[in-house]
């Protein structure tokens, strides 16, 4: 599957800093790292190297999906920050606006994911071979046919908010791979929270939700 890569413009926002830890906005439609072919260098990590050349890459978000990415910023933080996203410690917060309203007021979806080849980077939903995949969600408000919510994701799996809000029939808004691709992706990652690799302190971090 091909696209046209069109990153968008500006300068990459900093929203935090200190001597271990870069946590930055990810514009949506800006690849977290770069791709394959040349003409897709163009990331959140190689602007963010460009202004603090030390920061190295903990996590992704899918390129279609704003909101919070940490970076560290010297290798003990980094193996530090992965143990926590290994061991699932690190606590993520988004926000969906999906199709359709939402009867429930809040459930959780468990069903194991894994990429479909023929169609990659699409995921499916698969029973015997597919890896383990939680995510909780929560309504916050119902707007005209459609439902901004709260997910929880427990799992970290490739597009796993996005085949799970599929699954329940309600796809998010502007997904080009699992919906209708009119316009961005309605999904922003805008809580991050974790163990501070300095002292262990749990700390939180918070982006507004643009749309």
């Amino acid at each position: 599957m091909t696209f046209d890569y069109q990153p968008p413009r500006g300068d990459l926002a900093i929203v935090h800093e200190d001597a271990a830890l870069l946590v930055v906005e990810k514009p949506a439609g800006l690849l977290s790292v770069p791709g394959k072919d040349p003409a897709h260098g163009d990331c959140v990590l190689s602007r963010l190297v460009a202004l603090r050349p030390e920061a190295l890459l903990v996590h992704r978000l899918d390129m279609d999906t704003s909101g919070l990415m940490i970076f560290a910023r010297h290798k003990k933080a980094q193996r530090h920050l992965g143990l926590q996203f290994e061991r699932r410690h690190i606590g993520k917060v988004y926000e969906a606006l999906v199709e359709g309203e939402i009867a429930d007021e809040s459930g959780e979806v468990d069903l194991p994911l894994i990429v479909d080849w023929p169609h990659r980077p699409l995921q499916k939903i698969c029973h015997e071979t597919g890896r383990a995949a939680q995510t909780s969600w929560e309504v916050i408000a119902r707007e005209k046919g459609r439902t901004r919510v709260r997910l929880c994701p427990k799992t970290g799996r490739s597009h796993q908010l996005r085949v799970h809000m599929l699954a329940l029939g309600h796809p998010i808004v502007g997904d080009r791979f699992y919906g209708t691709p009119d316009q961005r992706l309605m999904l922003h990652a805008a809580e991050l929270s974790l163990y501070h690799p300095d002292g262990g302190a749990r700390v939180v971090f918070n982006s507004p939700v643009p749309f």
